[in-house]
């Protein structure tokens, strides 16, 4: 929501630049003859990252605010309850650092891409009991100064001079003579933004698994688990001596393996004092395993340093566990994946120079996501950025959001950018996603226009056949049988491709339109995707049923979207699909666009074990394939690491990319049953399919009417026994193989079939 708040403070900035890190300071007293203050509101925001304090202390937990928003629209701040920091006489500080707004951003090497002045924000608002308001803002009577920090940088890391630091500036009577003064900022108040997203926090820590020196004599700290944060630590030191962290996912010939960060340098430094250090790199972030340490003085040990894993502040709601322990380590890599790149925004990676927020990537990832977390606020501010670029756009959905590739001279693969299926069909995919997960009717109606915007643009992209066969595509991008540095090379057609995401988002669109009373736009819309599916059925589809291009790709999204005429045809079709399948050795042969579809497009036409044996395949391409290579997050490419240990050689090799796990969202549904009937799980569909390679499975979410529960397993005799629990409030269709259908309300619920037959050879 736009600030409509009386705001009297102005945007400042340091009349030096001071290594891009200015530290600024106001000191003021208490207002007297009031009582103490009975309420004090901090509000701030900045351009680049701020951490404000008072009298030195933090105001908040939160790091890297305020995070990175489509700047040009929405500014989001944050408000802090500092009360209890308040002394008779106070320093209010602001400590700046580049963070998006003016470092590093994109593989281009470009950066100030908003503005090329840091600048700070703030307005202090004291209630005393009797009434009385103190105002203290942001204006020219602030001073700014030098900090310990030399450089700061998203990509390349941070480097403080421990000699610099002091917190004397935080003090009241601090001598500001060498310090230099600041200027306003041109800032329209109205960019303003109450942020709706949860702060970006320090989540958990991690110590070393293990320490040891690299075949080059390099000290290599091995944290157990790929991660986003920094290294903590404190340290005692020569004066004078610098001790260099450089940040790498994977090793590769026993020594970090950076190459995959392409130019991101991912080092940060500490200049020692002689005393006792204390290092902690707060403007920066890096997506890493492995640390290389250089410049310790004497040997490092497990106990002197630690891992803070960094990202939003989000409630973990859903969890899912099997008999398989490959399939629930892929699990929690899915889960590490979200936790790294739910930093802010959704992110397509977190380590090297790019880390965007790539729309096609969180379109199919969004019902994953909530489901293991609630991420209902946390998606719905990245949709207003979204609907902000998509109105600045004439209602084209960028490939990011923010989208910095606007300033961007675009590469010969990504021509001038224009509506993209799957990437741009997140303005519809990913509030539909949340209306299902959490049944609040106010994001698919705060989000409403954007659909709409949306889907009607498509609809001019059209051609005369009523295809979306025209203009670039990224299609089913990264398909396992294109060549490395070949990614858009899928064997999937893009207008088969597109067309079938059209229909889905047409229908989808029209659903919403009904839900929220906008019956000329539902009938609208409704008439679209019935045009649609005409000609995709008219054009794509062969006599036999063939589809064009005759991949898996298009068989999966043709089932999963339900854009074939008839029962035959999907017959047809998921016949097809599990027979291209098993050819391929259950290998995956889906990019992007199919594989967040295809284990459903298996299990929804009766494929339910070929399903799961390619859920299962451990060989490459495969889900299970990294996990055998000791993947702990999910990665870009099937084989970012060959057999052989070493790196893919393509451009796009990140080890961090969440993607591809949007099968964990078939995990949930099918392999433990739990799906919502009714958006927000007001009525539960219990439908589990087992299968062969997976004994027992258990699934336990929270919705917004208590939590649910559910698990299966074999018991000894080959019965299988099936229980849920209903929270009050909620009811459940039981939908479990070889048992009629039935209706249950609040409570626990224990089912037992026996004769249930698995079809297939299983592994």
């Amino acid at each position: 929501m736009t600030a409509l708040l009386p705001w009297s403070a102005t945007m400042i900035a340091p009349n030096e630049d001071f290594n891009g890190a200015p530290l600024l300071r106001k000191e003021f007293a208490l207002a007297t003859g009031h009582g103490s203050p009975a309420k004090a509101i901090l509000r701030a925001t900045s351009f680049g990252v701020f951490e404000a304090s008072v009298n030195g202390r933090p105001v908040g937990e939160d790091v890297l605010s305020p995070g990175w928003s489509s700047y040009e629209w929405r500014l989001r701040y944050r408000s802090y309850d500092v009360t209890h920091l308040l002394e008779p006489v106070n320093v209010l500080g602001a400590a700046l650092g580049n963070g998006w707004y003016r470092g590093n951003l994109s593989w281009n090497g470009n950066s100030a891409f908003y503005g090329s002045e840091l600048g700070f924000f703030g307005q202090l608002d004291i209630e005393y009991p009797d009434g009385f308001v103190q105002t203290l803002s942001t204006d020219s009577s602030w001073q700014s100064g030098p900090s310990a920090i030399l450089a700061n940088d998203l990509y390349n890391g941070q480097t403080i001079d421990a000699k610099l630091t002091a917190d004397t500036w935080t003090k009241p009577g601090f001598d500001t003579n060498s310090w230099a003064g600041v200027h306003a900022l041109e800032f329209d108040a109205a960019r303003l933004a109450e942020p709706i997203s949860p702060p970006v926090v320090r989540n958990e820590v991690l110590k070393p698994v293990d320490i040891f020196t690299s075949p080059s004599g390099k000290t290599l700290v091995d944290f157990g688990q790929n991660l986003v944060g920094w290294l903590r630590f404190t340290v005692h030191g020569q004066r004078g001596e610098t001790i260099s962290v450089r940040h790498a996912e994977v090793l590769e010939d026993g020594e970090l393996g950076v190459r995959p960060l392409r130019t991101a340098e991912a080092t940060d430094r500490l200049i020692l004092s002689g005393e006792p250090d204390f290092f902690e790199p707060t403007f920066t972030f890096h997506g890493f395993r492995y640390a290389e340490v250089s410049g310790w003085p004497g040997e490092l040990t497990a106990d002197a340093v630690e891992a803070v894993v960094v990202h939003s502040a989000l409630e973990r709601t859903g969890t899912f566990e099997c008999s398989n322990p490959l399939v629930n380590q892929l699990h929690r890599n899915i889960v590490w994946g979200l936790k790294g790149n739910f930093l802010d925004l959704p992110t397509d990676c977190p380590q090297r120079n790019e880390r965007l927020g790539w729309t096609g990537d969180i379109a199919v990832f969004a019902p994953t996501a909530a489901y293991l977390y609630d991420v209902k606020d946390f998606l719905q501010d990245w949709l207003q950025d979204l609907a902000a670029e998509q109105e600045a756009a004439d209602g084209m959905v960028p490939f990011t959001v923010p989208d910095i590739l606007k300033y961007e001279e675009h590469p010969k693969e990504f021509p001038t950018p224009e509506s993209t299926a799957l990437w741009s069909e997140a303005a519809v995919w990913v509030p539909w996603a949340l209306w299902e997960a959490y049944g609040d009717e106010e994001v698919l109606r705060r989000q409403y226009d954007s659909m709409a915007a949306h889907t009607r643009r498509v609809e001019g992209l059209l051609t005369d056949n009523g295809l979306w066969d025209q203009g670039f595509q990224f299609g089913d991008w990264l398909d396992p049988d294109a060549a490395p540095d070949q990614p858009w090379n899928s064997k999937a057609d893009n207008g088969v491709v597109a067309t079938a995401c059209l229909y889905r988002t047409a229908k989808l669109t029209s659903e919403t339109a009904g839900i929220l009373g906008h019956a000329d736009d539902a009938e609208h819309f409704s008439a679209l995707a019935e045009r649609v599916r005409y000609a995709f059925n008219s054009h794509y589809v062969g006599p036999d049923g063939t589809i064009l291009s005759d991949c898996t790709t298009v068989y999966a999204l043709a089932i999963a979207f339900d854009v074939l005429d008839g029962d035959e045809e999907r017959t047809f079709a998921g016949n097809r699909l599990a027979e291209l399948v098993s050819r391929n050795g259950y290998r995956v042969s889906t990019g992007f666009a199919g594989t967040p579809f295809i284990t459903w497009a298996l299990s929804e036409t009766g494929h339910v074990d070929d399903a799961y044996r390619l859920l299962l395949e451990e060989q490459c391409p495969s889900w299970l394939y990294p996990v055998t290579m000791g993947a702990t997050t999910v990665w870009e490419r099937w084989d970012s690491m060959l057999p052989d240990g070493t790196i893919n050689q393509g451009e796009m090799t990140s080890f961090n990319h969440y993607a591809l796990g949007a099968v964990a969202d078939w995990l949930h549904k099918v392999v433990g049953g739990m799906r919502p009937l009714e958006p927000g799980y007001a009525k539960v569909l219990y439908a589990p399919r087992p299968g062969h390679g997976i004994d027992w499975a258990k699934t336990n979410l929270i919705t917004p009417h208590g939590t649910v529960a559910s698990e299966w397993h074999i018991q000894d005799g080959g019965e299988y026994e099936f229980t849920l629990t209903v929270p009050a409030g909620a009811t459940a269709e039981i939908d479990v193989p070889t048992l009629p259908r039935q209706e249950v309300g609040a409570g626990t619920h224990t089912f037992r079939t026996a004769g249930l037959v698995l079809t297939g050879e299983g592994k």
